[in-house]
């Protein structure tokens, strides 16, 4: 159904303060310059119009044959600007956003930025009920939907009453489809002539948390923490250049992929490789192609590359020239990390972070020597200490070297969860980030993530650490990915099983559970090592490509 255009927003001046958004408005000048928010703006869409001067010519984006220059991706985003702009879209109002990894969804992220409106991007595989849910809690005013993903998005808008506009459909199908094509509304409006300044504080994304309790939580994300989080790994971490090309399979609904991948790389003048779904043949064939200089995946994407890479794994031609890799979404195995660096002869650098933490928050920094099975320092401007977890209403530092809860705070820290005023409070306690993983810190300040506080197992009483014990399976012949979990019990209130991906078929064949449990044993006290092994042929995966226990829990609890 065609919604006719409504007038252009004048509410840039105004206050906007809608469900708990928080958003903040341009100060009045007379305010007390001490006191007041301050006069200056910042933008997210900057990243990429700073380098549609500086980087004209250079090819921003590759999608198959499809190859865009930062001038011409900024061109664009400006055009569907104007269309967002003919619609009333403004600073503050919210429009969710299913588009998969293709040059759309820059164009129609930056083109929303650049008005101050507020980026709700939604994970492509929800359900029309799950995509429901987001449009309502966000207070979406407006859907852009993909093609590919009409057929929950569309029953998801009518529910909730809201407009749809989509991108990529074809012309033979455009009267088949009860939405207008954002390209022809960009077609027939002028384009938006320069950013809409908002207030470096103000909402750019509303990012919704895998909801490993309840209904996912929306994670509002300010320009400031984005932009920051970017210039910091880029000055101290990453050592991301103009020219580079980087592989972007990482999925663009997620903060990993959005900010990491896109952002950082547009800031410097980088090109990004898209890839619309993640395929380890496929993304090995692009990058050898292009040549690319830097992977940045989860643990589950490196360890389908080293099968994908078969023949190959002595190097040779057929790899892609890698300058170095960076790994974070989870804990990279150390067998993984060390067959990773073998085979493609690049250095692997591991970090941490949250959606929460816009998500970089600390990174084993690229020209240092990376440390195995550590996440490296907190970048600059953050501070990070291992707490006492008994303690949930405050927070009490542990001795250096001590296993506790990870805390977190510095300018990377979100401004809250959308309409969730207990949600926030419950998860950040005086300035401090209640990360909910587990953590050790050494005497030099490095960061040990031991595992999460909800996936540890207490077997008999005693805490079983599901990533010290994945560290000695996935060491196993022919496996090529595990993950450990915790089973009630009745015996021992919990026990512990082993989900195992082989690397083939003819590791499948050769493989013996028996033997892998007895050679675990050898390594990991009694307490500890797997009494129960589930050979799989996948492991459920979150959006960012983690493994979701709590998945594997429910089946075999069940």
């Amino acid at each position: 159904m065609t919604t006719a255009p409504a007038a252009p927003s004048t509410r840039a001046q105004d206050t906007v303060e809608k469900d708990s958004l928080e958003l903040i408005r341009w100060p009045d000048p007379r305010a007390d310059a001490l006191t007041g928010p301050g006069l200056g703006s910042l933008s997210v869409a900057s990243l990429l119009a700073s380098s549609a001067g500086r980087h004209a010519d250079r090819i921003a984006v590759v999608c198959g044959e499809e190859r865009v220059t930062y001038a011409e991706l900024w061109d664009q985003a400006r055009a569907y600007a104007g269309a967002f702009r003919a619609r009333g879209i403004g600073p503050g109002d919210r429009v969710a956003v299913l588009v998969p990894n293709v040059p759309d969804f820059p164009r129609v992220y930056f083109g929303l930025l650049a008005l101050g409106a507020v980026v709700v991007p939604v994970h492509l595989l929800f359900t029309a009920d799950e995509v429901e849910h987001v449009i309502r809690d966000s207070g979406a005013t407006l859907v852009v939907a993909a093609a590919p993903v009409l057929a929950a998005a569309l029953p998801a808008a009518a529910a909730a009453g809201v407009p749809v506009v989509t991108v990529l459909v074809p012309d033979a199908l455009r009267d088949k489809v009860p939405a207008p094509r954002l390209e022809d509304e960009a077609a027939a409006t002028e384009p938006l002539e320069r950013l809409v300044p908002v207030p470096p504080l103000a909402p750019a994304t509303v990012l919704y948390t895998s909801g490993t309790t309840g209904k996912p939580k929306g994670a509002v994300g300010s320009h400031l923490a984005i932009v920051e989080n970017v210039n910091v790994v880029l000055i101290d971490c990453f050592d991301m250049r103009t020219g580079d090309v980087v592989f972007g399979g990482l999925p663009l609904f997620h903060t990993f992929g959005q900010v990491c991948v896109m952002n950082t790389a547009f800031r410097v003048g980088a090109t990004v490789l898209l890839l619309p779904k993640f395929d380890p043949a496929t993304a090995l064939k692009i990058m050898d192609a292009e040549r690319a200089t830097v992977f940045i995946g989860v643990p589950t994407m490196y360890g389908a590359l080293l099968q994908a890479a078969g023949p190959h794994r002595d190097g040779g031609a057929e790899l892609p020239p890698l300058r170095y890799a960076i790994s974070g979404g989870a804990a990279l195995p150390e067998a993984v990390l060390d067959r990773f660096q073998q085979v493609f002869g690049a250095p692997v650098h591991e970090g941490y972070g949250l959606t929460e933490t816009s998500p970089v928050a600390s990174f084993n920094r690229v020209g240092e020597p990376a440390v195995a099975g550590s996440v490296g320092f907190p970048v600059w401007g953050v501070e990070a200490e291992v707490t006492d977890p008994a303690h949930p209403e405050r927070i009490v530092v542990l001795p250096r070297g001590e296993r506790g809860e990870l805390v977190i705070r510095g300018h990377n820290l979100f401004k809250g969860y959308l309409g969730n005023p207990d949600a926030t409070e419950a998860a950040v306690v005086d300035g401090w980030l209640r990360t909910g993983d587990i953590a050790t810190k050494d005497d030099e300040g490095r960061i040990r993530i031991v595992d999460r506080a909800k996936d540890m197992i207490i077997r008999n009483g005693y805490n079983v650490y599901c990533r010290e014990v994945e560290e000695v399976l996935v060491r196993y012949p022919g496996v090529a990915s595990v993950a450990v979990f915790g089973v009630a019990d009745d015996e021992h209130g919990q026990e512990v099983h082993a989900a195992v991906v082989l690397e083939d078929s003819e590791a499948g064949r050769a493989f013996d559970a028996d033997a892998m449990v007895t050679e675990a044993r050898q390594h990991l006290a009694a307490y500890k090592y797997p009494r129960v092994v589930h050979v799989r042929e996948a492991m459920p995966q979150g959006p960012s490509g983690k493994i979701l226990k709590r998945e594997l829990v429910a089946e075999y609890e069940s």
